[in-house]
């Protein structure tokens, strides 16, 4: 079986010289390896989502005499997400419920996640209609989860049957980390028996277009290159895995099997979800709780000779080793000069073809804050034409990042009079670039809904502490360190971010509007001339 290189930014990948050469000596099929593929199944399903919102477009912008006439006017909106521990679990189940009330859920086309956000979306995709029901429901079983006690993750008889299973996965044929045994403790604090879905099984959850499609991130480092000199981002999808930089990708159940130039030479089980919480959730968790894991006592690291110890403890702790579907691949000498290949202007690895082009035997991939905490890289692929995003921070290192990269992406500037006085929602775009994306930002503060308790209802001196959530000091319940939140303290942050999306849904409206309108004009355009 032929890993598929799906171009989806037209990028070709070159092989060798040899390869090229003659195709046929290796089974290769020659026009496979020129053709610009786009995987037809994630495509297919967010057509399928396209017209599946187009009722509830066409239902929620009447209300507010906006109308559309083509599928093509549909503006495609998306969330990205990020964070860790509980904060992020929970601040995201109020995200998307607020949504669900204004009935704006049903308009977003992708969800991403990195870091502590994957706990929620990996939860809400075990359902195949989850956001067509009431969230609530779903919000219950989680605050429960949330409020329970992590001490059993750490118990004998759990520490034994980590043991088993990552015996049973070393055995299997994979590299096994203490990233895998996290990612068992992982599941073991947020569920009450193992949980057996993988990632492919989330096909189920939009193979109709009955949900956003989740795109899940992580970073590529090397081995002894720190990941200002190399990081490669790494997407995972219901449907496939891969690297949007060379346009290579592999079927999700495939991913960890052994590939050799193409082929695959040994067929390995398709991971449990939890391993891939422990992919996605791994530095955030170190650089958050300062190496303080419950059960090692390592100490804080962080200057002079320590720099070498914490940059060896990052590789031990953070680093999960998979097979690498790449290997035996070799691209064209000069692939570095083709105007299509993503190359990331800040990365001295890209500039040296040599170093770059040799596939290693693993992939040793890390949580996205072991660079910067986001999961937007796969949003702004062009091909996937995403109009409006909804962020959540840091979204000023975000735009700096992708301005240097050439990504079309809005200049951000608050002062630090704003920051320290945020707003509940702001609107950034780039006027001058139609190829920009609208950026909705939603960050976590605690403003009117101190004195609401919903949009436009006040609060009464009974329910004045109700809106007292601490989420910035030094003292809050909401540290990113924390695995558990007491029903109080989840029930007050969720419904602040619930509130705070309620609350803003006009603005988002009016940013839904003026997206349809340029579709409109753009449209008319296209057909005049």
């Amino acid at each position: 079986m032929l890993a598929n290189f799906y171009d989806l930014s037209k990028l070709q990948i070159f092989l060798s010289t040899l390869l090229i050469s003659n195709p046929r000596k290796l089974g290769l099929d020659p026009t496979f390896l020129s053709a610009t593929l786009w995987h037809n199944k994630p495509l297919e399903s967010i057509s399928l989502r396209q017209l599946s919102l187009a009722p509830s477009w066409k239902e929620r912008l009447r209300d507010h005499n906006m109308f559309f006439s083509f599928i093509e006017q549909v503006p495609v909106v998306a969330m990205t997400t990020t964070g860790a521990g509980m904060r992020a679990l929970t601040a995201l189940y109020g995200t998307l419920w607020g949504l669900q009330r204004t009935k704006l859920l049903d308009c977003i086309s992708y969800i991403t996640g990195s870091s502590g956000t994957t706990w929620t979306m990996t939860k809400l995709y075990e359902d195949s209609n989850w956001s067509n029901k009431d969230l609530g429901e779903i919000i219950l079983q989680a605050r429960k989860q949330a409020a329970k006690s992590k001490r059993e993750a750490f118990s004998l008889q759990n520490l034994k049957s980590y043991h088993k299973e990552l015996a049973q996965r070393t055995i299997a044929g994979y590299k096994s980390s203490f990233i895998d045994l996290w990612g068992l403790m992982i599941e073991a604090m947020l569920n009450n028996a193992n949980n057996h879905h993988k990632l492919s099984e989330q096909r189920r959850a939009v193979n109709k277009g009955q949900n956003p499609l989740p795109i899940y991130l992580a970073l590529n480092v090397k081995d002894n290159i720190t990941t200002k000199d190399f990081r490669e981002w790494l997407e995972f999808t219901p449907y496939e895995v891969g690297f949007p930089k060379y346009g290579a990708f592999v079927p999700a159940e495939d991913f960890g099997s052994e590939f050799y130039m193409g082929h695959m030479m040994k067929k390995l089980p398709e991971s449990r979800i939890c391993f891939m919480q422990g992919d996605f959730f791994s530095t955030s968790r170190r650089k958050s709780v300062g190496w303080d894991f419950p059960l090692l006592n390592i100490p804080v690291v962080s200057m002079g000779f320590s720099q070498e110890l914490d940059s060896l403890c990052s590789r031990i702790f953070t680093v999960s080793k998979y097979n690498n579907f790449l290997k035996g691949l070799q691209m064209h000498n000069e692939y570095v000069q083709h105007q299509q290949f993503t190359k990331w202007k800040d990365t001295m690895l890209d500039e040296s073809p040599n170093q770059l082009k040799d596939s290693t035997d693993h992939l040793e991939l890390v949580d996205t804050a072991f660079f910067f905490d986001t999961s937007c890289p796969p949003l702004l692929r062009p091909e996937r034409k995403v109009d409006v995003i909804l962020f959540d921070p840091p979204l000023e290192h975000a735009s700096t990042y992708f301005s240097a990269q050439g990504i079309p992406f809005p200049k951000i500037v608050l002062s630090e009079e704003e920051k320290k006085n945020l707003k509940e929602c702001y609107v950034f775009e780039d006027t001058n670039n139609p190829e920009a994306p609208i950026l909705l930002y939603f960050p976590l503060v605690n403003d009117t809904f101190q004195r609401y308790i919903a949009p436009g209802i006040e609060r009464n001196a009974a329910q004045l502490p109700q809106g007292n959530v601490d989420v910035s000091s030094a003292f809050s319940p909401y540290s990113t360190r924390q695995v558990s939140l007491q029903e109080e303290e989840f029930n007050k942050l969720l419904n602040l971010t619930n509130y705070n999306v309620q609350n803003n849904a006009n603005t988002i409206l009016r940013v839904l509007h003026k997206v349809v309108e340029q579709k409109k004009q753009a449209q008319l355009s296209q057909s005049s001339s």
